[in-house]
């Protein structure tokens, strides 16, 4: 899978990626307007990524050393379709790398896996402020979904509902 681009290598993560990898989440935390959120740990994405049952996977570009471009996923499942697929959690590149089409290899690089493994989607949300991210989506050939709307339980009403469900 490793695949030179410009003076970069794009490949799956490994031991002793997690410190570049977290640097990155941080690094996306900041570009969404949500610096404090990060709870994520080193430790974490050790038993995360790497652990006896991985729940989750990445893709990185490393550059004269560094981790400077992540695409974290995980399957999904399409009961329609039958088969699996990936959710991308989350895409980020270095702004100081931006430019170079890492972001575009990343996201390439997981369309590969769906075709490789015969998953039938890739599938993502993207802010909707992030009119960038957008545009790059959309001439990727990715549509909208907007008839559908992301729920999420957490924190006090995810432990409240969890409790009161018995």
């Amino acid at each position: 899978m490793p695949r030179q681009i410009d003076d970069a290598i794009l490949r799956t993560a490994q031991p002793g990626d997690e410190a570049g990898i977290l640097s990155c989440i941080h690094g996306l935390a900041e570009y969404e307007r949500e610096p404090d959120a990060v709870e994520n740990t080193v430790e974490m994405l050790t038993e995360t990524l790497f652990g006896e049952a991985p729940a989750a996977f990445a893709h990185v570009v490393e550059r004269d050393g560094a981790i400077v471009g992540i695409a974290l996923w995980f399957l999904t499942y399409s009961t329609w379709t039958g088969r699996h697929g990936i959710w991308l959690e989350d895409l980020f590149v270095d702004e100081s790398q931006r430019g170079r089409s890492y972001g575009r290899a990343l996201i390439g690089s997981l369309a590969q896996v769906c075709l490789e493994r015969g998953y039938s989607r890739l599938e993502w949300t993207v802010l909707d402020w992030n009119e960038l991210a957008i545009g790059f989506y959309r001439s990727i050939g990715a549509t909208p979904m907007d008839e559908w709307t992301t729920q999420r339980l957490t924190g006090d009403a995810l432990e409240r509902f969890a409790r009161s469900a018995g």
